[in-house]
């Protein structure tokens, strides 16, 4: 049973449709703490962001949803995940990691986040695992939190922004219709592409 339920959360872009069907409008609630869970608890990276975000606003667009509230409550989970986050990395980040990160590697990060963090912020948004982690890291390396603040909230609106209406004005095509779970695979495969390009060039660096 709690099989199950693990696999229904970390696949729900493939269970909306029942979702919808059985919930009505609760399924609101629903989106809103997958979103909010997603960014906001750093051992939850692996739910379904992108292609969640997406495949809402392609029922947005058969009219089983509403996008307009769907982009307001998704952005909100959004920031105000990533603002528990941060508070969690802020108050518990090196009292629980301090027995396994060397102090110099904490001192790197809070100097990374000083020169890189506001970019870090927007960007990771578009990043699977990364947008979960980076929060946290930002509030351990005691990151200014107006500034964080700021960065959220304008990383949060354009990521749900993008995919919210991408879903709704792309999803009455036939093509995509067809070939949903092709198009959800495609995106997550394509939000791993700035991770790898600052891998490889971390590498290179070095």
């Amino acid at each position: 049973m709690s099989e199950t339920l693990l696999n229904i959360l970390f696949h729900a872009d493939t269970y909306l449709a029942t979702f919808i069907t059985q919930f009505g409008n609760v399924v609101y609630v629903l989106l809103f703490g997958i979103i909010f869970m997603e960014t906001g608890f750093v051992l939850t990276p692996f739910l379904p962001g992108d292609s969640l975000i997406f495949v809402s606003g392609t029922f947005a667009a058969s009219g089983s949803l509403n996008p307009y509230l769907l982009f307001i409550l998704l952005a909100s989970a959004a920031i105000l995940g990533d603002t528990v986050n941060y508070w969690v990395g802020h108050y518990f980040g090196e009292k629980i990691f301090v027995r396994f990160i060397k102090q110099e590697h904490l001192e790197k990060t809070k100097l990374f986040f000083e020169h890189h963090g506001k970019k870090t912020i927007v960007l990771a948004r578009f990043m699977p695992i990364v947008r979960t982690i980076a929060p946290f890291v930002a509030g351990m390396g005691n990151m200014n939190y107006m500034t964080f603040l700021s960065y959220n909230i304008i990383g949060g609106i354009t990521w749900v922004g993008i995919f919210v209406f991408a879903g709704y004005f792309f999803g009455n095509l036939t093509v995509v219709q067809d070939n949903l779970t092709l198009i959800v695979f495609l995106i997550i495969g394509v939000s791993c592409i700035p991770a790898i390009i600052e891998y490889i060039k971390h590498k290179r660096k070095k």
